[in-house]
């Protein structure tokens, strides 16, 4: 029986870098992680693999709508499937085996296998069980079920099946207007597909800046994209070819039906914590179903921890990380800390859609006085050289002190524009502090210095 100061359950972003970290803090480390490879679902069968195919998905568009736009003249792209899913498997492959490099560069054992926490302090994976004086949950989430839709990976898929189809369908059919639904749906929509989204709800992408909805929605429908919005799903009927997903308006309860080849189930996601043997050392759950824990992230049972999307929050790659290592200082004696009022969120769809903050929804209803500085991209000279000029930058600061409260971006590069804003708010910057910052020239990081400067005497390029 082998001896740990911490054992992390979990080898995705959470659970690797938590693990990684606390070797790096002189604590004897080990992972547990049943998968072939190392990085959980983002790295094997989530965020790498999608953003892949999104990637040369977007490159093939732009052979055959841009290229000629810009001088280039090239032969009708063709489409290689399993050429594109060589490439996908490769960015994968790549950065798990950096995963498992990164393990043995810090000395953290992978003990492969399932584990169960046998009791508090124990592990048991396989026919062996381990002793650790901490134990953290960092076992990720799954697709969440549907009532009515039988998943079977291959008509009707999850993200997982989406990503290895056989080929591209003709029509795609996605419940669901999330961010996995719209992003996988981007992605086939660019190859020729026919997609039309089902959503419960009366928009789009719940919970994003409603002004960036309007718009986004606009741009994924002028890309070929059709949308049924406030359509309540009663099931998905198996048909000669492909399916076919019933629907009922919320407004009237009138019926509907879609045929597609391939349907995708995008509903979200919940925690996994089936065969964790939590009830038996009796870890509290909530009744959502995710690991209950406190602002020290620690469980009801002594010495057992979890973070990422076990647990309440955001489930996202980067939360999970931030917790990961947050928690690893904490069991290293350190004052662990997440400012979950920063956390970035991404749509890696054409265009980007990021956003930090609160929303011009969330302060009208918290009373909050605010100001909004607005730039357009049309007004930004190097996204208009990348025929990219849809969409604009959108920053909410406090009415009095200027404080930066916020920032919604869509256009070219927003992923990583925001990462600026999630700078200047971890260090409780005024909108002016933005303003007065230099920003290089041409770049599409002056539209938010541009989103600054409306916040106060107007853009310059407005």
């Amino acid at each position: 029986m082998a001896d740990y100061d911490v054992i992390v359950i979990g080898g995705g972003p959470g659970g690797y870098v938590c693990a990684i970290r606390c070797a790096q803090l002189g604590l004897r480390t080990a992972c547990v992680e049943g998968r072939e490879t190392l990085g959980g679902t983002c790295l094997n069968v989530g965020c790498i693999p999608s953003k892949a195919l999104l990637h040369a998905s977007e490159l093939y568009h732009a052979a055959g709508h841009d290229f000629a736009k810009m001088g280039l003249k090239v032969a009708t792209p063709e489409i290689d499937w399993p050429g594109m899913q060589a490439y996908k498997q490769s960015t994968v492959d790549g950065n798990t085996k950096g995963i498992e490099f990164l393990f043995k560069k810090n000395k953290v054992d992978w003990l492969k296998g399932w584990g169960t926490i046998a009791a508090p302090g124990e592990v048991r994976v396989g026919d062996a069980t381990y002793k650790a004086k901490s134990i953290v949950i960092a076992t990720g989430s799954e697709p969440s079920p549907l009532k009515g839709v039988e998943i079977d990976e291959k008509v009707v898929v999850t993200s997982t099946g989406a990503l290895s189809l056989d080929g591209v369908p003709k029509r795609l059919a996605v419940i669901g207007a999330g961010v996995i639904g719209l992003e996988l749906g981007s992605v086939y929509a660019r190859l020729g597909a026919e997609v039309t989204v089902i959503e419960f709800l009366d928009q789009i992408t719940p919970g994003v800046d409603l002004e960036v909805v309007k718009t986004f929605q606009k741009l994924l429908a002028k890309q070929g994209m059709t949308f049924i919005l406030g359509a309540a799903v009663q099931g998905a009927t198996p048909g000669a070819s492909g399916a076919a997903v019933d629907y009922k308006l919320r407004k009237d309860d009138s019926a509907g039906s879609v045929e597609a080849d391939v349907v995708l189930v995008s509903t979200g996601r919940r925690p996994y914590v089936s065969g964790l043997g939590l009830d038996a050392v009796g870890v509290d759950l909530t009744d959502r179903g995710q690991v209950r824990t406190d602002d020290r992230w620690r469980t009801s049972v002594a010495g057992i921890y979890a973070l990422g999307d076990a647990i309440t929050g955001p489930m996202l790659a980067h939360k999970a990380e931030d917790e990961g290592m947050a928690v690893a200082e904490t069991l290293a004696g350190q004052h662990g800390h997440v400012n979950y009022g920063v956390i970035p969120s991404v749509i890696y769809t054409s265009p980007e859609v990021a956003a930090v903050g609160a929303t011009e929804e969330q302060l009208k209803e918290a009373g909050r006085a605010y100001k909004v500085g607005k730039f357009p991209f049309m007004g930004n000279a190097r996204a208009k050289s990348y025929l990219m000029g849809d969409g604009f930058v959108k920053l909410l600061a406090d009415a009095q002190t200027d404080r930066v409260l916020g920032c919604h971006i869509i256009g070219p590069q927003a992923g990583e524009l925001i990462a600026e804003v999630c700078v200047a708010m971890e260090f409780g910057a005024a909108a002016e502090d933005i303003a007065r910052t230099c920003h290089a020239h041409p770049t599409c990081s002056e539209a938010v210095r541009e989103a600054a400067l409306a916040c106060g005497d107007g853009a310059i390029h407005a």
